[in-house]
């Protein structure tokens, strides 16, 4: 399974509490996407196979993309590559760019068959601190065209431990979203990333800061209401009905091949990874793959035991010693064995048939802890 993610580095203003690349400028969009399909045909022979399962338009903000240049994008993967019929193809979106009319057009005229409205919140003052464009009504208000408009695989973002969010209000954007029968969540909990406005503003004592036992709470809160309304959490922070599962996320935790398109956007083809430069011009400027891509590596066994041991420890397919078996060796399933122990003694992990070990509720708050207990350092 192999997907394509396409970095669009454009926004209307930067949220407070973004660390991803972007540029709150539409300057270079119309040169940017000829680049981007300049280095989509510098790389096409980078995956191992050319059938593509999954295209997801990130960023950034893709839905200041005209419809035009979504189809021109998608017209390029379906040249180069052999996009399977069934392919998801999923646009991130923000509120207030969702119109009656983008909407109709998206949905007449291009392929996407999947939104992600990246909501955050339905209360104006999670959403000023968090420095978003969109207000509540934005975000109810692009929820009901997506629906009426055809969009039915869709999925939101909510995030959780905002210093404005109280425990009511949380739980009252978790009705909301279950009112209007989304068939997928993901949900995080609001990060202090350093040299972001936020971490600035923060010490500067302009905004409050965040709580990890308020994160905590919500966390758990969120786990109790979606499985309360028949939602799976197949990885910590996704939640979907039965047969919405987002595909191309789940091509990353579950170890398959991706190719990243356009500045800082990361790529992997199962034995080396690489990412692009952090610069729009030098990007735009770049003729040959080495002046796109700013770093590579190719993955040693143990690197690549240790990414295994962190993604999939964070779903619900679990950690499988004989994946470990047979894609490594005896060694590396006896280090795993002998130190999943305590936390099965914890009850943070549990054993599921002979071979495969998941996250318990309360494992799932030290999710990143005891995956890097468990990996095997360097020789």
């Amino acid at each position: 399974m192999s997907g394509i993610y396409l970095h669009i580095p454009f926004c209307k203003q930067k949220c407070h509490y973004c660390n991803f690349y972007s540029l709150a400028s539409l300057k270079y969009r119309d040169v940017f996407v000829s680049a981007l399909l300049k280095e989509m045909r510098l790389r096409e022979n980078y995956l191992p196979d050319k059938h593509i399962n999954t295209i997801y338009f990130g960023g950034g903000t893709p839905s200041l993309l005209s419809t035009g240049e979504i189809n021109r994008i998608i017209r390029e993967v379906e040249t180069l590559f052999d996009l399977d019929s069934q392919a998801e193809i999923t646009l991130e979106a923000n509120p207030d760019d969702l119109s009656p009319r983008y909407l109709k057009a998206l949905k007449q005229n291009t392929n996407v068959n999947r939104l992600s409205i990246g909501v955050q919140s339905f209360f104006d003052d999670d959403l000023e601190y968090l420095h978003r464009v969109h207000d509540g009504n934005h975000a109810r208000k692009a929820i009901e065209t997506a629906k009426q408009t055809g969009f039915d695989n869709m999925t939101i973002d909510l995030i959780y431990g905002i210093p404005t969010l109280t425990e009511e209000k949380w739980k009252k954007n978790l009705a909301l979203f279950f009112d209007y029968d989304i068939p997928h969540l993901s949900s995080y909990a609001l990060t202090v990333e350093p040299q972001t406005a936020l971490e600035i503003l923060i010490k500067k004592h302009k905004l409050k800061n965040t709580s990890e036992n308020q994160s905590v709470r919500d966390f758990e809160i969120l786990m109790e209401k979606t499985r309360q309304h028949g939602f799976e959490q197949y990885e910590i922070s996704n939640f979907a009905l039965p047969g919405f599962y987002a595909k191309h996320n789940s091509t990353y935790w579950l170890g398959g091949y991706y190719l990243g398109l356009g500045p800082s956007a990361h790529s992997f083809n199962g034995f080396s990874r690489q990412w692009n430069v952090k610069n729009l011009k030098k990007y735009i400027g770049a003729e040959t793959t080495e002046a796109i891509v700013l770093e590579k590596e190719i993955l040693s066994e143990q690197q690549r035991f240790n990414e295994y041991i962190l993604t999939s420890l964070r779903t619900s397919w679990g950690c499988s010693t004989e994946h470990i078996r047979h894609s490594f060796n005896a060694k590396y399933e006896a280090w795993f064995l002998k130190n999943v122990r305590k936390y099965l003694e914890q009850k943070k992990v549990v054993q599921k048939g002979n071979n495969t070990y998941v996250l318990t509720d309360s494992g799932k708050l030290f999710a990143d802890g005891i995956a890097c207990d468990l990996f095997l350092d360097e020789e």
